[in-house]
């Protein structure tokens, strides 16, 4: 059995999809799936699908989605009853848990990616953390939970889980830049860039990409760009930091003319972030 959450909600057997059609049990396994190995309180299920108006059958009516919940885990065939779903979707006294293997949620295979990518990043192998980040990126199909309507809670842990990809993604172009990959991602930071328009990271690391593939000219234009949508969006001048590297590419300072796969003297402070 899989699950994912890493795009559209997917509960799949064998090939095929168990997924609930009906809008407040696929919202309720989404949150439960949020959540996976981890007690869901009762209170919290109300809020997430009713926010602050949760009618006064809320209670009976949860109860209700959980077991229509259990019984579309019972069709899959190596669950095969209700009696055996109740040991996937737990009660307890003060909510509920769904139960998922190792390997099983596409969050669990990614974040262990993630964990990997990390560690080698500490002992300097960008090679392998590149990879790392590289396989847990691509089990992203699109934003997490896109085809599900998010009530309060489960948007917070969207963000969260937003920011952090971000973050990896950062990462992994960092280590790129590091093994001298400039060439290659180039076009991905330009889209980024693009993309992200007041994002200071994405900015710098095309800067960086550009001027070692020898657009110097480019890169000066993606510095200029980010100021003028800083200032006419935000009110707001580029960081010292993004302010030093743009002088550094107009003295082509040495610092940032690293060899492939050395870090640059004049580091950028991209892979800082935890998640």
């Amino acid at each position: 059995m899989e699950f994912g959450i890493l795009g559209p909600l997917r509960m799949t057997a064998a090939g095929r999809s168990y997924v609930p059609s009906a809008p407040k049990q696929r919202q309720l396994l989404a949150f439960l799936l949020l959540n996976a190995n981890h007690v869901t309180s009762t209170k919290s299920c109300i809020e997430e699908l009713w926010d602050l108006q949760p009618p006064d059958s809320a209670l009976s009516t949860l109860q209700t989605y959980v077991l229509q919940l259990r019984r579309a885990l019972a069709l899959c065939p190596e669950i095969g009853s209700l009696r055996h779903a109740r040991t996937i979707l737990r009660t307890h006294d003060n909510g509920y848990q769904l139960v998922v293997g190792s390997g099983q949620l596409d969050r669990h295979v990614y974040e262990a990616l993630v964990a990997d990518g990390r560690a080698a990043l500490a002992r300097g192998d960008d090679l392998t953390a590149s990879a790392c980040f590289g396989d847990a990126l691509a089990l992203w199909c699109g934003e997490a939970l896109a085809d599900v309507k998010a009530g309060p809670l489960m948007r917070a842990h969207l963000i969260g889980l937003a920011e952090r990809r971000t973050a990896v993604l950062e990462q992994r172009i960092e280590a790129d830049l590091r093994l001298g990959r400039h060439h290659q991602i180039v076009g991905e930071l330009a889209e980024l860039a693009a993309t992200h328009l007041t994002n200071e990271n994405y900015h710098a690391q095309l800067m960086l990409a550009l001027y070692r593939s020898g657009r110097q000219a480019q890169a000066l234009e993606s510095f200029q760009r980010l100021r003028t949508t800083l200032d006419v969006e935000l009110g707001l001048t580029p960081s010292p930091r993004m302010r030093r590297l743009h002088q550094a590419v107009l003295s082509c300072d040495p610092t940032i003319d690293a060899p492939p796969g050395h870090d640059p003297g004049l580091t950028l402070d991209l892979a800082v972030r935890s998640g």
